[in-house]
């Protein structure tokens, strides 16, 4: 990435520290502004990665940066896996989560957790798929944050990662630009607690790399056979990739 973009300029904080802040304000309206915002696009993007997932018959599964638990949810439900952990730094998100995950009468398969993605409490070759939606972008370190994912992947695993990614062709590239700078924020000013969280939300998915400089990060840190399936006219990416 360019350049290191965080939530709140003017703060003295680390990215890791401001994100967190971020997430624990907006976290009990994300939910509702996120399916406005995106029009509900995002759902069907999950699917896609569940089915991908699915593939492998996994047992043991990771969802980092899970937030409000929307794909652990979807995976448990539709997967029958033994056990879902939920990782994510904010404390906010993770009890809407749990909430959700409570009345989904699935509060034994799924556990959530607070914690470090750069540093995760979890043992070497653990899990059998580790997801990541739209939370890459949020690592203070990203280096750190997919070796570390690198590390607790079993060998014969699968990482699938679902992240915003910029379209490249006429009109969509133009067209997702100015929604991503001008009416996401507007739409997050409105309703959000956080003035400057969609803001922050829009301009760290801009600036983020995608699709092959993205898979040639994750090659450099400890993964092959990556492959990137550019979704909604490129919009978002889905990237698959074992160690």
């Amino acid at each position: 990435m360019s350049k290191t973009v965080k939530p709140y300029k003017d703060s003295k904080l680390g990215k890791k520290e401001q994100v967190t802040q971020m997430f624990d304000t907006i976290s009990k309206n994300y939910d509702g502004l996120n399916r406005v915002i995106s029009l509900g696009i995002d759902v069907k993007w999950r699917k896609k990665v569940v089915k991908i997932v699915g593939e492998n018959n996994p047992k043991q599964i990771l969802d980092i940066a899970t937030g409000t638990g929307d794909l652990a949810l979807m995976m448990a439900e539709t997967l029958n896996p033994d056990k879902v952990i939920g990782l994510d730094i904010s404390a906010g998100m993770l009890e809407v989560g749990k909430q959700k995950i409570a009345k989904a009468k699935l509060s034994e398969k799924i556990d959530m957790i607070v914690g470090d993605s750069e540093d995760m409490p979890f043992e070497d070759n653990t899990f059998d798929a580790i997801t990541v939606s739209f939370g890459v972008r949020n690592f203070a370190n990203l280096d750190k944050g997919i070796q570390e994912i690198a590390r607790v992947l079993k060998p014969t695993g699968v990482l699938v990662i679902l992240e915003t990614s910029n379209p490249t062709k006429f009109p969509f590239k133009q067209g997702y630009k100015l929604y991503t700078n001008f009416v996401l924020p507007t739409i997050g000013k409105l309703f959000s607690k956080d003035k400057v969280a969609y803001s922050y939300l829009s301009e760290s998915a801009n600036s983020f790399p995608f699709g092959e400089t993205f898979n040639n990060i994750l090659k450099k840190n400890g993964f092959t056979h990556t492959e990137h399936q550019p979704v909604t006219f490129g919009s978002a990416t889905i990237y698959t990739a074992k160690k």
